[in-house]
């Protein structure tokens, strides 16, 4: 054999090496193959900082306003998680869940039993936010199924919504202007709603509300679940809608024999400013999901929980287990940083901390309002965005945000922050100002 494949480089590969690889090689979330658009190379992080590999438009660091699509909510190299991740590895890195258990996964599902609303009392562990929304609708066409209902197999929801990007939850992602319509010949046919009516503080709207319950009513025989984002709809449009509308499909899912999930994989631990976006508007779902900020960034994981009703449901079908079994699933190493990352959260008075962060979002983002091409400025906790009136240039915005010291991540026609919740007003400021040039860039 030989020493090494043709074209590949027999030493350390120096900076454009790298990058030449990684355009050759690497395949990157959303973009083509090979590579266009050249990314940033880190080589490091600490804190809210992005180090670079080399100076990029004038800047070697940047903060990071994105922190790492909404997972790293501790910031990098925080000394607890490193703990947990270095403690855990010294005594077993990995072992499969089918048959044996540990006690990171044991007291990671006990910390989410004790933090999730009351009902939840089970717990599935998954290897990311898109494969527990696959586990979650699982569960409900499983469930009925189970109670001799199989034709009880669609799914309803709202349109502005995205739950990731693997099968079943491509399908209820918005079937027009989502990234997914390539799929819609192919895909699961589900049932949508209009999109909610926009304002987090908005009163419910009646008309509104009375679609959505006759919605429901009118498809409940065929319905498994109603699936939602509850407040926000993230990657789909970062839309927020009153938690009123929680309330209405809590109600009219008992009345007509319907699941409720509530996927809070973005939402979740703090993001919306209260610990979980459900606890807005007082409700439980039947099946909920969490991820993202559970280990703080460091590692892929993530979880569906559900009730006793839904698990004694499938343990009494024909098939009287839940047929889905990652072979990480539980793995330890994540489950010892996601306990290590729930305890920080609850160690802290992190409402005060995210109204914080919120009142440093409206005071930065408010003169983006009178922008030239701003349609919307809007915060919810710990989120802010400027929406404009046309499709953002990627290019152009990226690189007026990495000019002003800040990394950003725009899409379709928003530029937005989730930022690490350790990120200070000196930093947030910065943020806004960079928001507000990328705008005026894109």
């Amino acid at each position: 054999m030989p020493d090494r494949l043709p074209g590949v480089p027999s030493g350390p590969p120096g900076l454009p090496e790298l990058l030449d690889l990684d355009r050759r090689h690497v395949w990157h979330p959303y973009g083509p193959m090979p590579g266009t658009v050249p990314p940033l190379l880190v080589e490091s992080a600490s804190g809210v900082r992005l180090r670079l590999a080399r100076e990029e438009h004038g800047r070697r660091e940047l903060i990071d306003g994105m922190a790492s699509w909404w997972s790293a909510v501790h910031g990098y190299g925080h000394p607890a998680l490193d703990a947990a991740v270095t403690g855990q590895l010294r005594r077993m890195s990995h072992v499969m869940f089918g048959g044996l258990t540990h006690e990171p996964a044991i007291r990671l599902a006990e910390r989410l039993v004790a933090v999730t609303p009351a009902p939840l009392r089970h717990v599935f562990l998954a290897d990311s936010g898109s494969v527990s929304v696959e586990v979650a609708l699982k569960m409900c066409l499983q469930f009925w199924r189970s109670a001799g209902r199989p034709e009880k197999r669609r799914l309803i929801t709202w349109r502005g919504g995205y739950h990731g990007d693997t099968w079943h939850p491509m399908s209820v992602c918005d079937p027009d202007g989502g990234m997914h319509a390539l799929w819609s010949g192919a895909l699961p046919r589900q049932i949508f709603a209009d999109v909610p009516p926009a304002g987090f503080e908005a009163p419910v709207e009646a008309a509104y509300a009375a679609g959505l319950r006759e919605l429901i009513a009118r498809h409940a025989h065929e319905t498994a679940a109603v699936i939602v984002e509850p407040v926000v709809q993230n990657a789909g449009g970062m839309r927020f809608h009153s938690p009123g509308y929680l309330r209405v499909l809590r109600e009219a899912c008992d009345e007509h024999g319907v699941l409720l999930v509530f996927d809070e994989i973005a939402t979740g631990f703090g993001r919306t400013g209260a610990f979980f976006a459900a606890d807005h508007a007082g409700v439980a779902p039947d099946v909920m999901c969490v991820g993202k900020a559970m280990t703080g960034g460091y590692l892929s994981m993530a979880a569906a929980l559900c009730t006793e009703r839904v698990a004694a449901g499938i343990s009494r079908g024909e098939v009287p287990v839940l047929a889905h079994g990652p072979t990480f699933m539980g793995n330890p190493l994540a489950a010892a940083v996601a306990n290590a990352s729930i305890d920080l959260l609850l160690g802290q008075d992190l409402v005060q901390r995210v109204r914080g962060i919120e009142s440093a979002l409206r005071a930065g983002l408010a003169p983006a309002a009178g922008l030239p091409g701003v349609r919307d400025v809007r915060v919810l906790g710990a989120i802010g965005v400027i929406q404009l009136d046309h499709p953002v240039d990627m290019a152009a915005a990226t690189r007026a945000a990495v000019e002003a010291g800040v990394w950003l991540r725009p899409f379709g026609d928003l530029i937005y922050t989730m930022p690490p919740y350790v990120t200070d007003d000196d930093d947030l400021a910065a943020i806004c100002a960079a928001m507000r040039k990328a705008a005026v860039a894109g």
